[in-house]
């Protein structure tokens, strides 16, 4: 077994957009490389084995240049062939070796090299010194200046004993680690070898657990569309595990947008743990949620934890490391707090051990976000993706590579700053006249080109720079959190704008309140969405709601040759009566207070054919009160009939309080009363439930579709007995939909469907889903708009829809009743 440790080249710690700073990093390094002479030898690769009596460890790198220089009364150094030194002129030359780091601080401010740097290029001085038997070694850290190409030295010089020696006490440290590292790796593969299926396999689960091991294998993307039931989280993970195993896949990762499947997916490993499987896993939380701290400020004098935090850190890993296997949320803030250590960065720390890690999609995808640690541009490595509820990337694909900046907020800075720095204050008002210039030319909306944009962000680019100076050199300013929240603003700004190409629409637009900004936005995300993926080997893309499929898989970047499959649903589809109304429909146009009241005897009608808990989705909080009040006066009876409404605002305890009313059911029928979280017991109380009482009425809840509670709640058994769904879901008409809408017509597809009638429909099947969700559920969902009875809505209907009952007001109570009655 070998472990390789590999350095890094670029110091973009201080750099407004990470990956602009990676581009000019480059640029100023191959700029000093072509300024030397023939004794500089450029980009020099280095490699060392470390020799341990199980295992080898490789260091390598890339030096930026060794400087070969004649000595003494040598008056030249014969032509090399390459970059090593015979053993003949080892005595009469000079060795330098050469670090580069391209930065944006100002160099007169630096007044030593950074002490990773230059252990950094010490690596690489031991290496060269060792392989070619030289006696002294010199050292010199070069930084430029990214914005001047100002360069400023610290020169260095070593003996090959004293290099020998500092080089040997780090893998002296270092072998503590990887000790552990391969007894625990050699643990996990035996281990996996022995792992089997922790289930009986359900119908086609053992055909979708080949197809993600095939695709792993081939390395491979593969979109899954796969209905409740199938079991998708071990199914992905179980083949993935699996394929680690025999040495396809360094780690794994579990990307999701919420935190309900985040724990899915860790009970799963739990599951495969208690069959043997000996695997290291993390849940990478939010920095705002597992701080201690009131404020999350990172500040030593602020913060006891990051005071000293580096101090005590290894020890707190390697605590954490050698007594759990499981680094979720409540272990790392339990160690965190022993050792008095950032629990935030310790979770981050504990990544690099651990076999799975569980995150959301930023850890992956956001330009800002993204672990650096592991995700080097360009670098491909041996990581195995697993993307849960994938339907959802798309529009929080969008969102991460989109950028915005509003005029007024230029203004209100400029206000703060007018008495701490004229420069700042100058080129704020060099960005708002550029603004000023946008918003005379537009109406109300307007569309640019890049050309059209560009003397505006080189005005920010200037802001950025200045901005970045100030926070430096006044960390204790007034003014400072202020600056420092609008610099991360016009940083992403910068870093979308060093991205734009045909997948992006630059426009402003005027707000009817009188405001005004200027938008990049991200159309397509699938090639930003494609390049991060390509960090890895494989990735796996699932969901319940992955229809169309084709949609999916061009905006969430398939290439050609990336797989695809419908995996069969498990249940049997007579235990879901499915009926669609004939006779009513949310269009804008038919809405009226007829509609609204027909609307609310269709729900009267279903719920009053038996007894237990419904959940109505609307396509707004308008149309919900609209038809809500209508229910309550005309047909509401509150001795049988009880509701909830979901609130246009609601904290994650009203959240949790709403919900335990459905999960109700469940504990006074004892079905699954062991579903009800500790921390929940208490809410039960708080909202009085009587269980007893609760039994004799039917609960329905008020719902937004798309909303908090129409996707990633799981209601088994006679929590949820059914849904009804008004409308098809179509998102509100707007500015950014319309502009989907052509630029998908532009490219020769239906625009309408792409902005409008996909993500509509897809909203209505997570809806549904609510409903079944074991083998033993029974339940309704009604369809309360006649457009799903038309051609481009079937054909959107997933297999397991394929019977329907089409039906009207004054047929849905006997229907529904005569589905009850097949199953009480």
């Amino acid at each position: 077994m070998e472990f390789i440790l590999r350095s890094g080249n670029i110091d973009n710690r201080r750099a407004a957009t990470p990956d602009n700073a990676m581009q000019e990093g480059g640029r100023v390094h191959r700029m000093i490389q072509r300024r030397m002479g023939s004794e500089y030898h450029a980009e020099v690769v280095l490699r060392y084995i470390y020799h341990t009596e199980k295992y080898d460890i490789r260091v390598e790198g890339r030096a930026d240049g060794i400087i070969i220089q004649p000595s003494g009364d040598f008056a030249q150094v014969p032509e090399l062939s390459d970059d090593t030194v015979p053993a003949s002129y080892r005595d009469c030359v000079t060795v330098t070796i050469d670090e580069i780091k391209g930065t944006y601080r100002e160099l007169h401010k630096l007044k030593e090299a950074a002490p990773v740097h230059l252990a950094q290029a010490k690596c690489y001085a031991y290496i060269y010194g060792m392989q070619n038997e030289l006696r002294h070694v010199r050292v010199r850290m070069t930084y430029c200046n990214i914005d001047t190409e100002e360069i400023k030295y610290f020169h260095f010089e070593y003996d090959m004993e004293e290099l020998t020696e500092w080089f040997q006490g780090v893998m002296t440290q270092y072998r503590k680690w990887a000790d552990f590292q391969f007894e625990w790796q050699s643990a996990r593969q035996k281990s996996i070898k022995g792992l089997s299926f922790p289930f009986p396999y359900r119908e086609g689960q053992k055909e979708l657990v080949t197809y993600v091991y095939q695709t792993i294998y081939h390395k491979k993307k593969l979109f899954i569309e796969a209905p409740t039931g199938v079991g998708k989280t071990i199914s992905t993970l179980f083949p993935a595990v699996m394929s680690m195993g025999e040495g396809r896949g360094q780690k794994i990762f579990y990307l999701t947008a919420k935190t309900i499947t985040r724990t899915v997916a860790d009970d799963a490993i739990e599951l495969m743990r208690q069959k043997g499987l000996k695997l290291k896993s993390v849940i990478l939380t939010a920095k705002d949620k597992i701080c201690f701290m009131d404020e999350t400020e990172c500040n030593p004098e602020y913060c006891p934890y990051a005071k000293g935090h580096y101090d005590r850190i290894n020890d707190a890993i390697y605590d954490l490391l050698t007594h759990s296997d499981n680094f979720n949320r409540e272990t790392i803030e339990t160690y965190a707090k022993e050792h008095q250590v950032c629990p935030f960065e310790m979770c981050l720390d504990m990544s690099l051990f651990a076999d799975a890690v569980i995150c959301d999609y930023n850890y992956l995808f956001d330009p800002h976000v993204y672990l650096k640690r592991f995700f080097t541009e360009g670098v491909r490595e041996d990581y195995i993706f697993l993307i849960d509820e994938a339907h959802n990337l798309v529009d929080r694909g969008r969102e991460m590579y989109s950028a915005v900046l509003y005029k007024e907020d230029f203004l209100a800075l400029k206000k703060s700053v007018k008495e701490y720095d004229s420069k700042m204050v100058h080129q704020l008002e060099r960005c708002n006249k550029e603004l000023l210039e946008l918003k005379r030319a537009c109406e109300d909306f307007e569309y640019l080109d890049e050309e059209e944009v560009s003397p505006f962000i080189r005005a920010v680019v200037r802001l950025s720079g200045i901005m970045e100076t100030y926070l430096e050199e006044h960390e204790e300013s007034p003014v400072r959190k202020e600056i420092l929240e609008f610099y991360f603003e016009i940083s992403h700004f910068l870093l979308i704008s060093d991205k734009l190409d045909a997948n992006y629409v630059i426009y402003t637009q005027l707000e009817p309140e009188g405001g005004f900004f200027i938008k990049l936005f991200c159309v397509n995300p699938s090639k930003n969405l494609r390049e991060c993926m390509m960090r890895g080997r494989s990735t796996i893309l699932f969901s319940a709601t992955l229809l169309p499929i084709q949609y999916y898989k061009r905006l969430l970047g398939a290439d050609e040759g990336d797989y695809e499959v419908y995996a069969r649903s498990v249940f049997d589809p007579r235990k879901k009566g499915l009926f669609i109304a004939d006779d009513v429909t949310s269009k804008f146009t038919r809405r009226s207070d007829m509609e609204y009241y027909n609307i609310a005897a269709y729900i009267h009608k279903v719920v009053s054919r038996r007894e237990g808990n419904y959940m109505i989705f609307f396509p707004s909080h308008a149309f919900l009160k609209n038809v809500y009040d209508i229910y309550c006066n005309y047909f509401l009876q509150p001795e049988t009939v009880e509701c909830l409404i979901q609130e246009e605002y609601m904290d994650e305890e009203s959240r949790e309080a709403f919900l335990m009313r459905f999960h109700g059911a469940e504990v006074a029928g004892g079905a699954k009363a062991g579903a009800v979280r500790p921390e929940m017991e208490e809410l039960l109380d708080v909202i009085h439930m009587d269980i007893e009482v609760e039994e004799e009425k039917s609960l329905l809840g008020f719902c937004v579709m798309g909303g908090i509670f129409s996707e990633g709640i799981d209601l088994k058994n006679d929590s949820l007995i059914g849904a009804v769904i008004v409308g098809t879901g179509l998102p509100q008409v707007c500015t950014e939909r319309e502009i989907l809408k052509q630029y998908f017509d532009a490219q020769g597809d239906n625009g309408f469907d792409y902005a409008y009638r996909y993500p509509g429909m897809n909203k209505v099947l997570q809806a549904a889903g609510r409903v079944i969700r074991t083998v033993e559920d029974v339940g309704v969902v009604i369809l309360l708009d006649e457009r799903f009875l038309t051609l481009p809505y079937l054909r959107m209907f997933p297999r397991e829809w394929e019977e329907y009952e089409r039906v009207s007001l004054e047929q849905i109570e006997r229907r529904v009743e005569r589905f009850w009655d097949e199953w009480l």
